[in-house]
């Protein structure tokens, strides 16, 4: 199983940015998938994600501004970005798990490797 982030980069405050995660070796309809963020200050953070039957929660701070698509077709998770903000700098990463809630860490088996986002003011 291969989770493959990237669109990662530099923005500035108030600019767009999608990223991706390509899957293999599993279905992206048949998990709960994620994108969490982490910064050297904090612990791995929810950001947003979407159940197997399609439900999406997504956190108080992304709310407005952060959108998740899954791209059955393609196997894939799209995180689309706006009006960011210097908080949104992390490494963002996306997962895979059949946990019962959506925003635990412990709930998701697989892992990206991670992708920079840097948003400059």
């Amino acid at each position: 199983v291969q989770l493959q982030a990237s669109g990662g980069g530099l923005v500035e405050v108030g600019g767009s940015l999608k990223l991706s995660c390509a899957v293999s070796g599993i279905t992206v309809s048949a998990y709960t998938m994620a994108w969490f963020r982490q910064t050297p200050e904090k612990e791995r953070e929810f950001v947003t994600g979407i159940t197997r039957s399609g439900h999406i929660s997504i956190a108080d701070s992304a709310k407005g501004r952060h959108a998740i698509f899954r791209d059955i077709a393609g196997n894939k998770l799209d995180l689309q970005m706006w009006n960011l903000e210097s908080g949104d700098t992390a490494v963002y990463y996306c997962a895979a798990g059949h946990g019962n809630d959506v925003t635990e860490l412990r709930g998701y088996k697989y892992w990206g490797q991670g992708t920079q986002v840097t948003v400059s003011s």
